[in-house]
Parts: C-alpha cells; sequence; structure tokens
C-alpha cells in the first residue's frame, strides 16, 4: 500500500496512493489537477548511512567501516517530488546519490534487530545530494534542496534484494540491489536507534551504490527501487527561483 501527502490550494492532505490520486479521509484528490506529490513525511532528521556499498568505497577510495558510518541532514534540506535541486552559488561540484529510505511509525529506542519490522511504517526514496568540494561533511551534505524525497512511503515491502537504477538524462548511472550493501536495513535501524530515540517519521537511509559523476544545472535525475516506486527531481541555477 503507497500512503502519500498531496499538496493542495487549500492546504496538506493525505491518504492512499493509487493510480494518480490520494484518497484522503474528506474524499479523492487527483495529483496534478488537485495538487502536487510533498514530501511523503515530515521527519525531525534524516539519518543518514555512508559507505554501505563495496563498490563505492573501491570508487571513493573509502576504508570500510566496522560500524554503520552515519551523518544526519536537517528537515529544511528536504524537498519533494518534481521540486527542483537548486545548484549551490557556492560548489562547483555537485553529486547525487539513490538512496532507499525508511520511514519510522512510532517513537522508539533501543530496538533489537528483530523488532525493526514492527517500527517501520514503510519505504521511501531519497536523493542524498552532496557538494562535494566543500571542507567537512555537514558542509556537503546540509543545505537547502540537498534531500529530495519521495515519492509516497510503501508500506508492503521486503528491502532486501531490491533492484535500483538512477537515470540521468535518459542515461542509467547507477544500477545495483540492496543486496549488495555492507549492513543491512534492520541492523542500521537497530545501530541508530540505541543511540538517538527515533520519531515518528523520522527517515533513515541505508546508502548509496556506487556514484558515477556529478550533476549540473538542467539535469533530470530519476531514481528508482523496485516495489517502492521512482523519484524525479530537476537541477537548476539559484537564479531560475524568484
Amino acid at each position: 500500500m503507497k500512503h502519500a501527502r498531496l499538496q493542495t490550494p487549500a492546504g496538506i492532505v493525505s491518504g492512499r496512493y493509487h493510480n494518480d490520486t490520494v484518497n484522503a479521509p474528506d474524499g479523492t484528490y487527483t495529483v496534478g489537477r488537485d495538487g502536487q506529490l510533498a514530501v511523503p513525511c515530515i521527519p525531525s532528521a534524516l539519518y543518514c548511512v555512508g559507505r554501505n556499498f563495496t563498490a563505492t568505497l573501491d570508487q571513493m577510495d573509502y576504508d570500510r567501516p566496522s560500524v554503520p558510518d552515519f551523518f544526519i541532514k536537517p528537515p529544511a534540506a528536504l524537498i519533494g517530488p518534481a521540486q527542483p535541486i537548486r545548484y549551490p552559488k557556492w560548489s562547483d561540484k555537485l553529486t547525487y546519490a539513490g538512496e532507499l529510505a525508511a520511514v519510522i511509525d512510532t517513537r522508539c529506542r533501543d530496538i533489537e534487530q528483530s523488532s525493526v519490522p514492527n517500527i517501520i511504517r514503510g519505504y521511501t526514496i531519497l536523493n542524498d545530494i552532496d557538494a562535494l568540494d566543500q571542507e567537512g561533511r555537514t558542509a556537503r551534505k546540509a543545505f537547502d534542496t540537498s534531500a529530495p524525497l519521495g515519492p509516497w512511503i510503501e508500506t508492503d515491502v521486503d528491502p532486501y534484494d531490491m533492484s535500483m537504477e538512477t537515470i540521468i538524462n535518459g542515461k542509467t548511472r547507477q544500477s545495483a540491489t540492496t543486496k549488495q550493501m555492507i549492513f543491512d536495513p534492520y541492523k542500521i535501524v537497530s545501530f541508530l536507534s540505541q543511540r538517538f530515540t527515533l520519531q515518528p517519521g523520522d527517515v533513515i537511509s541505508f546508502g548509496s551504490p556506487a556514484n558515477p559523476g556529478t550533476i549540473e544545472p538542467g539535469d533530470n535525475i530519476t531514481i528508482t527501487y523496485d516495489g517502492v516506486g521512482t523519484l524525479e527531481n530537476h537541477v537548476i541555477e539559484p537564479a531560475d527561483v524568484s
């Protein structure tokens, strides 16, 4: 089942998504006619895991981590499906990363790995935008429009051995499966719950396969995880925003 949030002229509505409609408690809304898909949840934080695919370690010449290597993006970084990624004026090297992400369903802490499915609402997709030429991970990762998220939350999917693909301007740039992760999704959620009290709506992403290049203004990015959906955004110059 897919759950989505829709931005309408009257505000946000949410409900079950099916065939370009959102079935909310007060009626059925059509995507495009009545509004546009918004970020599928409102997290207190986005917990992102890096260095979680061997191919990425080889490409970036990273050491293999002994525990999940994580960082945090703020909610201010969020944008929804089809919203523009603004290329920062202060960076000359922007990269993408198509990542599977879990959405937390209930306030929790110290969750055993076997109990993780009980506290996950479902799965969505994160594009971890990175200003690679900045100094320090927070400066690279945390800025406006650096966290496209969506298009919805899929509640009925197994995160293991899920195929993914990132396409930029019609060319495949990433192709992998979640089976290739160094730390599996349940292990990562359990690990983070030992350090943070997770809140409903919080997002935990599980890292990206090898990232073969940069993005530029004008690029169109689509990230697909089989069983979840496709997140699509485009890159613009800051001057394109009034």
